[in-house]
């Protein structure tokens, strides 16, 4: 899926491609490093934070850019869930925050049924189980940032819609943040391994930015410290495709523009 960047994107040419660097962010570093808070006692650094953010706001956007395109070919400007559930089924990269659709009516016709060894329907109550999962009880804080990215994108959303995507959005990050705290406290490659996907008969890939996959078996650091490496490994377990690469492309920028400045 192609999105055309808007305010607060601004676009630097760099050789045959256009490189879009985030000046702004709807997902402020404040609230990441309360996410991470809630998942470890580790420290959090600067540049995880942004990461963070960064990774969240370009997630975030494909699915938005997913609604609108749906919502587009009925003519609305405004989103309702089931454009949410549009953009979901066209894009298998944006199923993400799974751990919210038990949470939201939006999905509900949409997980399937199970039953116990007996036979019997499992309700939704008893799936989500007795404790609310870490991200959702949480998800209220990402309303002024949805908002925030919708506006930016051109569109509105009803208040259903705009609660999916808080959910989505905690759930996710709060997910993002847990991977990224297993890989400092578990050294990282030591105990995930390596993966490399390659086709027969074809060169490997070259090795993207400072390269995830690789820092997981290489991670040096302290071991109190989450950083911004440790978030864009944790992405190569969250996300898949082009959203991934695209995810790890605008973090990796967003920290060093940040550490530059």
């Amino acid at each position: 899926m192609t999105t055309q960047p808007t305010h607060p994107l601004r676009a630097e040419r760099s050789g045959p491609q256009t490189a879009f660097v985030v000046t702004d962010l709807p997902f402020k570093p404040q609230l990441v490093k309360a996410v991470f808070r809630d998942v470890t006692s580790l420290h959090v650094s600067r540049s995880a934070a942004w990461a963070a953010a960064s990774v969240t706001r370009t997630v975030l956007t494909e699915i938005i850019e997913g609604a609108r395109s749906a919502a587009a070919e009925e003519a609305r400007k405004r989103l309702i869930p089931r454009d949410l559930i549009s953009a979901i089924d066209r894009n298998v990269e944006v199923e993400v925050g799974s751990a919210w659709y038990l949470h939201s009516p939006t999905f509900h016709g949409l997980v399937g049924e199970v039953r116990n060894a007996d036979g019997a329907l499992v309700s939704f109550r008893e799936r989500r189980g007795a404790r609310t999962p870490s991200g959702v009880a949480g998800a209220h804080r990402f309303e002024a940032g949805v908002r925030r990215l919708l506006g930016s994108r051109g569109v509105r959303a009803v208040p259903a819609m705009v609660r999916d995507l808080d959910g989505i959005a905690s759930v996710f990050l709060t997910a993002l943040a847990r991977d990224a705290a297993k890989i400092v406290r578990e050294g990282g490659g030591k105990r995930f391994g390596m993966v490399h996907l390659e086709v027969p008969g074809e060169p490997a890939p070259a090795p993207l930015l400072k390269d995830p996959l690789l820092a997981l078996s290489t991670r040096r650091g302290d071991g109190r410290t989450v950083g911004g490496d440790d978030v864009l490994a944790a992405v190569t377990m969250q996300l898949v495709g082009d959203l991934r690469q695209r995810a790890i492309s605008e973090a990796a920028e967003m920290t060093r523009n940040t550490s530059a400045n």
